[in-house]
């Protein structure tokens, strides 16, 4: 027997179900007393690491930060100064994974420390790619008003240059010339970095995982092509 199903009492409609509650963000921490140019700046370092540059506003560092949106503009009047710090704060850290790396290279073996350099370079840039595309394309921020990454740039560029001069006076070198060998090497690093960064490795036949090895393959084969006979033989 069917069982009849009743209309509901006449003037009253059947109740709707409700819909589920949204799912929502999770609330940013309240903003205490402290430094917060450093907390808006290490939350658009995350949001560039999440989303890439253009996912950087100075409204999201705000609400990352827990203060409120206008809050940034005490520190960054623009979301052009708040990207110029993001590029000076990427730029710094780029330095420092170098310089700890240097720590451990060998004193007095200056091709041995440019190969340290070499895979700090990498390491740094395949670890934070859009951190690296900031510093390293114009079209995020206005290098020429950035003392800080101009300064700490040109100090690198000078760091990479010593290096492969000094090799050269050690008798490291093959007789080339050696602005030539140190355009080349600077080239060797970006372009690889920009590779990975723009995915054309896998064109390459180079996975994810072997990126970090092939990098420092083609590092070794380019110093490989510089170092002079004698300085390899006395290596092996």
């Amino acid at each position: 027997m069917r069982r009849s199903v009743k209309s509901p009492p006449s003037g009253r409609r059947p109740a709707k179900p409700r819909p589920a509650a949204a799912a929502r963000a999770p609330a940013a921490k309240p903003y205490h007393h402290g430094d917060l140019r450093r907390v808006l700046i290490d939350a658009a370092m995350q949001l560039a690491g999440e989303g890439g540059p253009d996912a950087v506003s100075g409204r999201e560092a705000a609400r990352r930060a827990g203060v409120s949106p206008a809050a940034p503009f005490r520190h960054f009047p623009s979301r052009d100064a708040l990207m110029n710090a993001v590029a000076e704060e990427a730029q710094r850290r780029f330095r420092a994974e170098i310089e700890a790396a240097l720590t451990d290279a060998p004193p007095g073996d200056p091709l041995g420390r440019f190969r340290c350099l070499g895979i700090a370079y990498l390491r740094w840039a395949m670890k934070n790619p859009t951190h690296f595309e900031i510093i390293s394309s114009r079209r995020f921020f206005d290098h020429d008003r950035s003392a800080g990454v101009s300064s700490d740039n040109a100090e690198l560029i000078g760091l990479t240059e010593r290096m492969l001069a000094e090799a050269s006076a050690a008798g490291q070198l093959r007789a080339l010339d050696l602005k030539q060998v140190q355009s080349a090497g600077r080239a060797l690093v970006y372009g690889f970095a920009r590779m990975h960064i723009d995915g054309h490795l896998p064109r390459w036949g180079v996975g994810e995982a072997e990126a970090g090895r092939m990098a420092a393959d083609i590092l070794d084969l380019f110093i490989a092509g510089i170092t002079a006979p004698a300085a390899a033989e006395a290596k092996v």
